[in-house]
């Protein structure tokens, strides 16, 4: 067997041909190139004979050590260790797979799911939950059956993983023991298209700065197949320098297709010390390893979603109606602070004279009355697809338009406003039966241009809209009537059926310059 350097940290390994003379050097045109800031881009030189080696530094910056003791030229037996910066290789003896065999360089081989397969075939020619039984066929050949057996495997660990990130390591997991690899990385690609490296590891834990070579990941993707090459840096079909840089030899690589024929990513693993370690049956494996994976990534993307949505609509539900609140949990976008100018009705509803009433009244008693008012007028302005803004005290704010607007908003709010001076006379009608007072509410509307978004800071976020429709809102509400709804004429102008209307004249309101004309109904 020839003489090969074992790297003392990891799996890397190069073998040393007799008679040749190797040059090691960070360049990537070196024969043994070692990615590494304490190696010189010609740091060392070997010659190889039957049983020992001789180094020779090239004057490289930071020394070539033979056994921890720094040499210019030196001999190199078996179970040395000879460094190269700092980067130590061990002179051992291993089996005949050269790296820098030529035969067969550019050889490479790719698989689609269609293509013919046995494993393929019984992968995805029925469900995973037979393949125990198909595993115990006498027929199917051991081979496959500890593949199946452990794609079996595969699959019930993969879905007990909780959440994507978790999912993703578990495949890398899975990947490192059910192959004879090196190096795993998961690509995932964004809505864009664009390339995510998600994980990257080797089997003593991440690898910080490691990509998917470019071009492989090109072909997988834009070609929805599997790619095997024997030896990535002499392979036309890859060639790269992020393919040399990280010394990348025998790799392979399989899309993760979602069930719509998506490609959510790639699954990539290569090797740093064989041409020919993979053959066409771990291209076959990898492939169906890789369906697998993809139909879980994406279960748990969807489930992640699902939570999200569903802590976002219960939230969101406090304050707006059922439906809408169901299209903003769904929206891509992240809440956090900051808003946009929209155009809004805004409504505000106030019960006359509750203070003083409620100061002769025992405070459970308050805080009933004040439940039932708000449950019933938090009802109409849901039915009416409108948004409840706040409590304010005992008034009501709510508002149209934001943060999803329609053409008739302004209609549903004036619809709103008829409804609660309606269910307002339905309630009375109840405490009166039950010996309570009974109460009256005043409303005003306005429409016009405000700002609606998140305010607040980022433990605590309400989402609102403010500005000069809000306050003339708030004001119209303070001057009118119990049984009364006031509006401005924008909102007039606004409602496609308006109903009957009595002018009342203009009114000076607190933060305005001039006199606003206001119209009234009642109902």
């Amino acid at each position: 067997m020839p003489l090969r350097l074992l790297n003392t940290s990891s799996e890397q390994a190069f073998d040393l041909p007799t008679g040749g003379t190797l040059v090691v050097g960070r360049s990537p045109a070196s024969d043994i190139p070692l990615v590494d800031p304490t190696i010189s881009r010609r740091h060392a030189e070997i010659r190889c004979e039957p049983d020992v080696v001789h180094v020779r530094d090239l004057a490289s910056s930071n020394g070539t050590f033979v056994n921890g003791t720094r040499v210019d030229d030196a001999t190199v037996r078996e179970g040395d260790v000879v460094t190269f910066g700092t980067v130590g290789f061990r002179l051992a003896r291993g089996p005949a797979d050269s790296l820098l065999a030529t035969a067969d360089a550019t050889i490479h081989q790719q698989r689609s799911r269609e293509d013919p397969s046995p494993l393929i075939a019984t992968v995805f020619g029925r469900p995973l939950a037979s393949m125990d039984q198909t595993a115990e066929s006498e027929s199917t050949p051991p081979s496959t059956e500890r593949k199946l057996a452990l794609l079996l495997d595969v699959s019930k660990g993969l879905s007990r993983a909780i959440g994507v990130d978790a999912l993703l390591d578990a495949i890398a997991g899975f990947t490192f023991r059910t192959m004879d690899v090196d190096r795993v990385a998961i690509e995932l690609l964004d809505e864009r298209g664009e390339h995510t490296l998600t994980v990257a590891r080797d089997r003593h834990g991440s690898l910080e700065g490691r990509t998917v070579p470019k071009s492989i990941a090109r072909t997988v993707v834009r070609d929805k197949v599997a790619v095997l090459t024997h030896n990535a840096p002499e392979d036309e079909r890859f060639g790269g320098q992020s393919i040399v840089m990280q010394s990348v030899r025998s790799a392979m690589c399989a899309p993760l297709i979602g069930t719509d024929d998506r490609v959510l990513g790639l699954l990539y693993v290569d090797n740093l010390t064989a041409t020919q370690r993979f053959g066409d049956e771990d291209l076959e494996f990898l492939l169906a390893f890789s369906n697998i994976a993809a139909v879980a990534i994406e279960n748990g993307v969807l489930a992640e979603r699902s939570r999200r949505e569903a802590t976002v609509r219960s939230n969101f539900e406090r304050f707006f109606a059922p439906r809408l609140a169901a299209t903003i949990a769904g929206s891509s976008g992240d809440v956090a602070p900051g808003g946009e100018k929209r155009e809004v009705a805004v409504l505000f509803g106030d019960i006359r004279g509750f203070t003083a009433l409620s100061e002769s009244m025992p405070p459970g008693e308050v805080a009933s009355i004040l439940s039932e008012y708000f449950r019933e007028m938090v009802d109409v302005v849901f039915r009416h697809h409108g948004t409840l803004d706040k409590f304010i005290g005992d008034a009501v704010m709510a508002q149209w338009g934001a943060p999803i607007g329609a053409p008739d908003d302004a209609d549903r709010a004036m619809a709103a406003a008829l409804d609660m001076i309606r269910e307002m006379r339905l309630l009375n009608e109840r405490w009166r039966a039950a010996g309570r007072p009974s109460l009256q509410i005043g409303i005003g509307l306005s429409f016009g241009e405000s700002f609606a978004g998140f305010i607040g800071s980022e433990r605590r976020l309400e989402y609102t809209v403010i500005g000069d429709t809000v306050n003339v809102a708030s004001r119209l509400c303070a001057r009118a009537r119990g049984g009364e709804i006031l509006l401005t004429e924008p909102m007039r102008r606004a409602l496609s059926h308006p109903p009957a209307l009595v002018e009342r004249g203009t009114m000076e309101l607190r933060g305005k310059a001039q006199p606003v004309p206001v119209y009234s109904v009642m109902p």
